[in-house]
């Protein structure tokens, strides 16, 4: 089974869902998960989990994430992009380029955001576009999301090409929805492109021909990341042979197991509680999991298991 994490370039027309069913037939394996849905008419970085990086599907889905979208003024349609059944159409002939980047640049910053109804939120186990597509409209509570920034790429009235950075749970298309709707003119989203999601970018996605191909050549392991590389931020730990059970278990491994004693110990705590977050391994080289080091015990606990009891029999 191969386990790590593939920078996939999501295609139009290809669902999320389509894409992790596709790499299931590519590379012959069913434990594979994605990281965040990106509707069918959207492109671009889509991470996808294999094997054992599946449990780090909603750590990714966390993460902040940039798009390249383009605002279409004068079109309101139920979905809130171009695909959507048209609702109103207006004159954007009165619109200033000032007046549409002033109104943009105002959603910088934390804003409520109502989520579409064409979403695949649940609401009492059904999900919001199975009741759409049922002609119903339900009540839905505003969630905050944060717009890191907006980059104007180009204004040609009635469309804007912009460069969004916000948090998970940003609905571009919610985004240009609620533009329009201050402008007074309504507007939709004409396209989406994912161009970042955490440390993946798009120059370096690949599209599934591609991967199919690599896998082919038997090159595909250059495209996935270990497991242990998605926190090669975090400091490395090794525990000592003789005390490796502990860890294997998911148990606490007291600072005096280590191969590399002292390294979690934090300076000017005063004897407070605090933590620093490790990458441990035991003496072969397996990755265990991720641990947090608890400065009044002196121990490492652990925060989530990667390491599996088939990889120890192996």
């Amino acid at each position: 089974m191969i386990n790590g994490v593939v920078n996939v370039y999501k295609e139009k027309g290809f669902t999320s869902h389509d894409v992790v069913a596709k790499l299931r037939g590519i590379l012959g394996q069913k434990k594979i998960g994605h990281t965040g849905t990106l509707d069918p008419d959207a492109e671009g970085v889509l991470p996808v989990c294999l094997g054992k990086a599946t449990k780090l599907c909603d750590m990714l889905t966390d993460k902040d994430k940039i798009y390249e979208t383009v605002l279409l003024l004068g079109k309101t349609t139920d979905t809130q992009d171009i695909t959507g059944r048209v609702l109103e159409e207006t004159d954007t002939g009165m619109l200033a380029a000032g007046k549409i980047e002033d109104c943009i640049k105002r959603y910088i910053g934390e804003y409520e955001q109502i989520p579409p109804m064409y979403s695949a939120l649940k609401v009492n186990g059904k999900k919001l576009y199975e009741l759409a597509r049922e002609g119903k409209e339900i009540e839905r509570k505003p969630r905050r999301v944060q717009i890191h920034d907006i980059r104007i790429q180009k204004t040609e009235i009635p469309r804007v090409w912009m460069e969004v950075s916000c948090s998970k749970g940003t609905y571009i298309r919610t985004l240009c929805h609620d533009i329009g709707q201050d402008l007074g003119t309504g507007a939709c989203m004409e396209s989406l492109l994912r161009t970042k999601v955490s440390r993946f970018e798009l120059k370096d996605s690949l599209k599934l021909a591609q991967i199919e191909e690599m896998k082919k050549g038997g090159c595909l392991m250059e495209a996935v990341i270990p497991v242990d590389q998605m926190f090669s931020e975090l400091g490395a730990l090794t525990v000592l042979e003789e005390h490796a059970a502990l860890a294997y278990n998911g148990n606490p491994v007291p600072e005096h197991f280590l191969e590399n004693p002292g390294s979690g110990i934090l300076e000017g705590t005063d004897g407070r509680e605090d933590t620093r977050r490790f990458r441990m391994y035991d003496e072969a080289g397996r990755f265990i999991g991720i641990y947090s080091f608890c400065q009044n015990s002196k121990e490492y606990r652990l925060e989530k298991m990667f390491l599996d009891q088939e990889e120890l029999r192996g």
